[in-house]
């Protein structure tokens, strides 16, 4: 068994939760990280599920400042943007209100050389005062960080890991191949659906969106891994699918985080509102979705509300 790293286990990109006048809801921050500390998962703010790139840094700050508080072993935060400056001031934040690890993707306005790239997080890393996680998401950097800029990024003292949420298998072998046995740099997945695969063939950790409403799911997917039980980790993943379904089927990404934003609405976490641009969708939408997960919870008898 190789020994634990200390980026790893079930990490869920919460979401922002916003009153009806865009403010921070603070009341609701604490409730979602009741839920998360429930289920021993731990959080990342401010990332894609968090609208992190639609946020004032005034409502940013805030829910650092909350989630220091409220935080159990290990806090993530995203400090991504499209102003180095910008990233590495909030980075410093960050790290003097007390988090304990930031990430950051590619910046989106330019289309970048892998040598632009390479250099962008060197540079990040130099300026910040602490442990840095590469991210990549193509579906809104649209760019693909290369696997071999990551390795030789991976060497660097402040860069401790990466998240990749990009869909394609081969690149997820081709991940855990280079960083599943490395003691020093962790492989984190956001790719819910892979989930089970991924820890099973070595990945340290998870960030799915889905942990929101049930966290639960992914630290029995978990434990089942851990145990050596490969065919209950994947009914868990099933668990993890269908309830993905009901909020990402048919939508686009920003779509979608409203949809969630209602499921959670359902377990008393936090309310719907999203930062515009985000709208929300029909009432007879959010209805339907309710009807969804009250339909499957019944039918599916691992899934508790």
């Amino acid at each position: 068994m190789k020994e634990p790293k200390p980026y790893r286990g079930i990490v869920v990109p919460l979401v922002t939760p916003l009153t009806k006048t865009y403010h921070l809801d603070m009341p609701a921050v604490v409730r979602m990280h009741t839920h998360l500390q429930a289920s021993e998962a731990m959080p990342f703010i401010l990332g894609t599920t968090g609208e992190a790139a639609s946020l004032p840094v005034t409502v940013k700050q805030a829910y650092v400042r909350e989630a220091v508080r409220l935080k159990p072993r290990m806090l993530y935060a995203g400090i991504s943007g499209n102003c180095l400056e910008e990233s590495v001031d909030f980075a410093r934040f960050c790290f003097d209100e007390g988090v304990d690890a930031v990430a950051a993707t590619l910046p989106t306005y330019y289309y970048l050389s892998e040598d632009q790239m390479l250099r962008y997080f060197e540079q990040l890393a130099e300026r910040i005062p602490g442990p840095l996680i590469i991210y990549n998401i193509p579906s809104t950097t649209h760019m693909s960080i290369p696997l071999g800029v990551i390795d030789r990024l991976s060497y660097h003292d402040r860069i401790v890991g990466t998240k990749d949420s990009e869909r394609s298998e081969q690149r997820l072998n081709e991940s855990l191949s280079l960083w599943a046995h490395r003691p020093d740099f962790s492989h984190l997945l956001g790719w819910a659906a892979k989930s089970a695969y991924a820890l099973l063939h070595g990945s340290d950790g998870l960030i799915p969106s889905t942990g929101n409403v049930l966290p639960s799911v992914y630290r029995s997917m978990l434990r089942a891994v851990e145990e050596g039980d490969a065919e209950r980790a994947y009914l868990f993943q099933k668990q993890s699918d269908l309830i993905g379904g009901l909020y990402q089927s048919g939508k686009t990404l920003g779509e979608s985080l409203w949809a969630l934003k209602v499921l959670m609405e359902e377990y008393e976490l936090c309310g719907p509102t999203v930062m515009p641009p985000l709208q929300a969708l029909s009432d007879r939408e959010a209805d339907r979705l309710r009807r969804a997960l009250a339909e499957l919870l019944e039918k599916e008898e691992l899934l508790e509300k």
